[in-house]
């Protein structure tokens, strides 16, 4: 069964509250120089069209709007939504997986630090081949289970000791998993967010496919990811990542949840700003590279952004693909064209290599469906009304 983030990504059901926002050009320092987008071949009226629809609540709750295309910033606006009142009419648990809590969600007690969700499996990519460049992981052909080996399980299966960290990072493990429908009681993220073990429950799940055979949408692969790495490096990947990635591109701040057995969610636990995780997208846009130093190698910013799956769904004619946890929506001849990393709730981090732009989406609509998709934006209004 296909996740229901898939299915969210693609149709994009994220809600329209039906209230005004109040709105103001982001005060916090940017990286990139600010520009009119008409210097860089984007029609500025698109810009001013798509901030008046985020304004008017056509997307739902958007909450922060960023492009930058080559190197130039030329859309940065914060939109000032008040999801202490909305939060209201919801169950308020001061708990860190009550995603209706607004200590917690979207942005971390009152930060500027935005819940990523599922864009947290793309860095976490992104760490893992860090740590493949500096040969503390072996390579993606690597058998996860020597590494997991001090876990009791029950349910032997000689399918679960063949699973690579390709299958890991493919969402190809064979682990029976079902993210279909998060109100769903027994839906399996649900179920693991409210595990004291994580580790241990994804372990116990039976295996249903021969790993790297068919495509299920699973969070618990991607937690597998960090303990894997964990093991590999001797750190956590919290740590890990305030060395190797974070301080080069100059990310000072961020949260990361912690899990009740001490292991970092590295499915879907990562806060950083806007700004920052633009960073991110603008290091894979110039292949791994900062300020002429080499943060991830160029052979893993190619291979993890592939379309190594062409399509998720053969039954769907439009063809999204899937690289190493980065969806790959536009691609053709096995060439990536635009990648995106996608959140619950609505975050996009979108590159697009022939137009060398970055567009960072950060909004939270977990109720209900909206006018129009921000998932849209960078295909449907941007790239007709943008020049090479």
């Amino acid at each position: 069964m296909y996740h229901f983030k898939i299915i969210f990504f693609c149709l994009i059901l994220i809600a329209n509250y039906g209230y005004s926002q109040s709105v103001s050009e982001n005060t916090l320092h940017s990286y990139w120089p600010k520009v009119n987008p008409k210097s860089v071949g984007v029609n500025p009226s698109v810009i001013d069209s798509i901030h008046h629809d985020i304004q008017n609540g056509k997307y739902g709750l958007i909450n922060e709007f960023v492009m930058v295309k080559n190197g130039k910033l030329i859309a940065d606006y914060n939109y000032n939504n008040d999801y202490q009142t909305i939060s209201e009419k919801y169950d308020t648990i001061n708990h860190q997986y009550n995603y209706d809590h607004p200590k917690w969600y979207p942005y971390y007690k009152n930060t500027n630090l935005h819940t990523l969700q599922s864009v947290t499996k793309s860095i976490t990519s992104a760490l893992i081949g860090i740590a493949i460049d500096e040969k503390l992981i072996s390579g993606t052909d690597l058998k996860i289970m020597r590494y997991l080996s001090t876990y009791e399980i029950e349910r032997k299966d000689s399918r679960r000791e063949a699973i690579t960290l390709k299958d890991l990072l493919t969402m190809r493990s064979g682990i029976e998993w079902d993210e279909n429908n998060y109100d769903d009681a027994h839906n399996s993220c649900v179920l693991l967010e409210a595990a004291d073990k994580w580790i241990q429950f994804i372990l116990e799940q039976p295996m249903d496919a021969s790993p790297g055979t068919i495509f299920e949408y699973n969070s618990g692969a991607s937690v597998l990811l960090g303990k894997i790495l964990r093991e590999c490096t001797g750190k956590r990947i919290d740590k890990y990542a305030e060395e190797k990635l974070f301080k080069p591109l100059g990310i000072t701040n961020y949260y990361w949840k912690i899990t009740p057995d001490g292991e970092i969610d590295t499915e879907g636990g990562l806060y950083l700003s806007t700004q920052d995780l633009a960073k991110i997208g603008y290091l894979f846009l110039q292949k791994g590279k900062w300020e002429g130093k080499q943060v991830i190698s160029e052979s893993w910013v190619k291979e993890s952004t592939s379309p190594i799956i062409e399509n998720i769904n053969p039954k769907n004619k439009r063809k999204m693909g899937y690289g190493y946890q980065w969806w790959i929506p536009k691609h053709a001849n096995n060439t990536t064209e635009i990648f995106n990393g996608n959140g619950y709730g609505g975050q996009y981090i979108m590159v697009d290599l022939k137009y060398d732009i970055i567009l960072v989406i950060n909004s939270w609509n977990i109720h209900g469906r909206p006018e129009k998709s921000a998932w849209k934006i960078l295909q449907e209004r941007v790239l007709p009304n943008t020049k090479l």
